[in-house]
């Protein structure tokens, strides 16, 4: 078996799609080397810290700009040997320095599916439209709000919806399901580009 696809997670929250990578591909086609965080609170440092995984805090105030975070916070990851960064709940954007340190490496779970209901407040967004369906996007990470390529989507119908809280809950299983998914696919390098549509990515099985 090759070596393990080493994986940094950046996450603001609870990091409930952090303990699903390390519940599922952590370990085997995945190794979790690095978290890192702009929450020095954040439950998701906690989470890490419990499996041994090494943590990091990058606070906006702490540097002179969010780029210099950005890139001492892509510094630390890379001196833990991290070929793929996965934001798990990590709600500050990232620079275009941070991105170009990690070139189609950087993959993003958001709870919609986008092009529909991009950024902040996603289901709210999307039960103000009165949408029947909602899902989750997991989908590469450019200088734009959610406009990188999509790699995997999975939609469920909830014609009576009205709470994001509902909204949410529904939807954990699915981030839970589709990140770990998507984390497997490139590191089997099962995720290509299609040369007919730069948009369009091809996830062999």
């Amino acid at each position: 078996m090759s070596a393990s696809l080493p994986v940094a997670v950046l996450a603001s929250g609870t990091g409930t799609n952090l303990q699903a990578l390390l519940d599922t591909v952590h370990g085997a086609e995945a190794e979790i080397v690095a978290v890192a965080s702009d929450v020095p609170d954040a439950p998701a440092l906690e989470r890490a810290q419990a499996r041994g995984v090494p943590t990091g805090v990058f606070e906006r105030a702490t540097h002179a700009s969010g780029e210099q975070r950005d890139l001492a916070m892509a510094d630390w990851l890379a001196g833990q040997g991290a070929r793929l960064v996965v934001l798990a709940g990590y709600m500050a954007l990232l620079s275009p320095a941070f991105l170009d340190r990690f070139p189609a490496a950087v993959i993003n779970v958001h709870p919609a599916l986008l092009p529909s209901f991009p950024g902040l407040r996603a289901i709210e967004q999307a039960l103000d439209y009165g949408v029947k369906v909602f899902g989750v996007t997991v989908h590469f990470v450019d200088s734009g709000v959610d406009t990188g390529p999509v790699i995997l989507q999975r939609a469920i119908e909830l014609p009576d919806a009205r709470d994001a809280d509902e909204v949410l809950v529904a939807l954990r299983p699915i981030e839970h399901a589709l990140l770990p998914e998507a984390v497997r696919l490139f590191a089997a390098g099962a995720i290509s580009i299609d040369p007919e549509n730069p948009r369009r990515i091809i996830c062999a099985a």
